[in-house]
């Protein structure tokens, strides 16, 4: 990928500023000039700051609020109070005190919160606070979260390879013709150039390979959605369906995914790790690169990822397409018994390729596997493996769950299986992991300043890190009823829409002041953004984020965080009773 831009930095300038004053030693116009450039370069840091006069000052969820949940500002600005507007005539609706300041660790910000929870009645607001400012305008609504939730959706769709996509949003269309029709050669797994059908699937992130490991992470968080909130998701309509209108449209989409990774798999049961061009390719529409692509050798932990989706895809599409169910069925077990033959981590080979590596150790994707092969056939041999694989690996909940550890999936599929024969200890010994992580993130959204469940951690696709901990939170909710993990999975999706330091929505199209220049090499074709996408986000510390294109990572889009995004949103489809 292309490299970022330089930041400026100190030593652009440091060595002519020592020269200058080697040659004026001890005079006056040396001291002045010192002066000048030091004020310069405090100016012009100062202003670089996002907690600067770029930023708004009040930060909320741009998006809105449900009428009866908690709902909360960070203000970044003395002030006593504040006063809660309606947006259209500015009738004041409610005013309050803030709370006392909170010193932010991440941030290193003094942040007063104002809690304007007492305002439920639908509508568009506002909130200001005299000497700071005013908020970006906000609704509250029980059905705050069905448009944007299709908005994020409908982006899986136009992320579609191999198909022509068209979609209108807010008045503008974004389209383009069928690409890369001619996937894939097989010079890499076969030593042939030959032609064989690799079309279909999803583009991975702001380029346009496909890699299996990152489809399984994705494909695994929206089947866990459709586990977890089948109701409300099998009403969504996002029209971008054809023929098919038995399978809801939610099923449909990533059956687009499904139907692609089935190609991947070869004769042996094994799973080629990625299809791909040998380098990335430049900022161009999708349907003009032209650049040959090649199916990479296999690797264990995509094999297995494969055996994990395909298991959870025959459970979840049997009642709309059975032979579907059970080619994917097939699929799984092929994949399962390829990999007790070869019972060792294999990387793939991916010499020739400077693309996506998603490398990554084998034992969380044999495990994940395992308990789905298990829930689905309610074979014990299956059974026996998934406890074992879990009780080695601790029977431990991660805090970030993503491509490169994916064991959470499995344990909660596990968890909570309703069917019998589990080992009742190993059940038990889950269940407390979960609500201790579920617990400790209750901890760190209430110390922080912006009520963000992930501490002072930062590293690239956090933003992705941040919405895909809604599993554990709604899990820990399921498992208890306890409403203050339901809360806690709604301040994650706050901090996305704009309560974070830089007062505005992580998610293209969606809420004030979105990203306008994501690391997408579609933006060329339009020299926008296309709608619904989660940014990356900050990946050193709280402020390391740039609308910037070029900088992908922080502001790369990919379809793993999409996912997160797409879970988070789906469990508040049904505003809370």
């Amino acid at each position: 990928m292309e490299r970022t831009p330089k930041s400026f930095k100190f030593s652009f300038f440091r060595g002519s500023l020592f020269k200058r004053l080697s040659l004026r030693k001890n005079s006056l116009s040396a001291i002045m000039f010192s002066i000048t450039i030091v004020l310069l370069f405090s100016t012009f840091v100062f202003a670089a700051d996002p907690t600067a006069d770029s930023a708004p000052r009040i930060r909320l969820n741009t998006v809105g609020y449900f009428p009866d949940a908690e709902k909360k500002a960070s203000i970044f600005g003395e002030c006593r109070e504040f006063v809660v507007r309606h947006s259209k005539d500015g009738v004041e609706v409610f005013r309050g005190a803030v709370g006392e300041p909170i010193r932010n660790a991440d941030t290193k910000e003094k942040l007063f919160i104002a809690d304007f929870s007492a305002v439920k009645a639908p509508g568009e607001y506002r909130l200001e606070a005299e000497g700071v400012g005013r908020s970006a305008d906000f609704r509250i609504a029980s059905d705050v979260y069905d448009e944007p939730f299709k908005v994020v959706l409908r982006s899986m769709y136009l992320w579609r390879c191999g198909k022509a996509v068209s979609a209108t949003y807010k008045g503008v269309a974004y389209s383009h013709p069928a690409c890369h029709t001619e996937d894939a050669w097989t010079d890499f797994v076969n030593g042939r150039h030959e032609k064989q059908d690799g079309v279909g699937g999803w583009h991975d992130a702001g380029d346009y390979n496909k890699y299996v490991v990152n489809a399984g992470v994705t494909v695994g968080v929206m089947l866990r959605a459709w586990d977890d909130f089948r109701i409300p998701l099998s009403k969504v309509r996002i029209g971008t369906q054809s023929g098919d209108d038995k399978t809801p449209d939610y099923l449909a989409e990533i059956r687009w995914e499904l139907d692609w990774l089935l190609k991947m798999q070869a004769d042996d049961g094994s799973v080629y790790h990625k299809l791909s061009t040998k380098t990335f390719g430049g900022f161009i529409s999708p349907e003009k690169e032209k650049t040959e692509r090649f199916f990479t050798p296999w690797g264990s932990a995509a094999t297995a990822d494969f055996a994990a989706i395909t298991a959870m895809a025959s459970r979840y599409y049997r009642e709309y397409d059975a032979a579907f169910a059970d080619r994917c069925l097939a699929a799984s077990q092929k994949a399962y018994a390829f990999l007790q033959s070869h019972p060792e981590n294999h990387n793939a080979d991916q010499r020739g390729f400077s693309t996506g590596a998603y490398d990554t150790k084998d034992a969380d994707d044999r495990l994940w596997a395992a308990v789905e092969l298990w829930e689905t056939t309610g074979d014990a041999n299956f059974l026996r493996d998934a406890e074992a694989r879990i009780e080695k690996s601790g029977a431990w909940f991660d805090h970030s769950m993503d491509w490169g550890e994916v064991k959470n999936l499995g344990q909660l599929t596990y968890l909570f299986s309703k069917k019998d024969g589990r080992n009742s200890a190993l059940v038990q010994k889950l269940r407390s992991s979960l609500l201790y992580l579920a617990d400790e993130l209750v901890k760190e959204r209430d110390v922080h300043g912006y009520a963000r469940p992930f501490g002072e951690k930062y590293f690239w696709g956090c933003n992705g890190a941040v919405a895909r901990q809604t599993t554990i939170l709604q899990a820990a909710y399921r498992a208890t009823n306890k409403s203050v993990y339901r809360d806690v999975a709604i301040d994650e999706v706050n901090h996305l829409f704009g309560r974070n330091c830089f007062g505005r929505s992580f998610v293209t199209g969606l809420g004030d002041h979105p990203p306008l220049h994501p690391h997408d090499r579609r933006c060329e074709m339009k020299g926008e953004a296309w709608p619904g996408y989660l940014v990356g986000g900050p990946r050193k510390n709280a402020f390391d984020w740039r609308d910037v294109q070029g900088d992908y990572e922080t502001n790369e889009i990919a379809i793993n965080w999409n996912a997160g995004l797409i879970y988070a949103l789906a469990g508040f489809l049904e505003s809370p009773k």
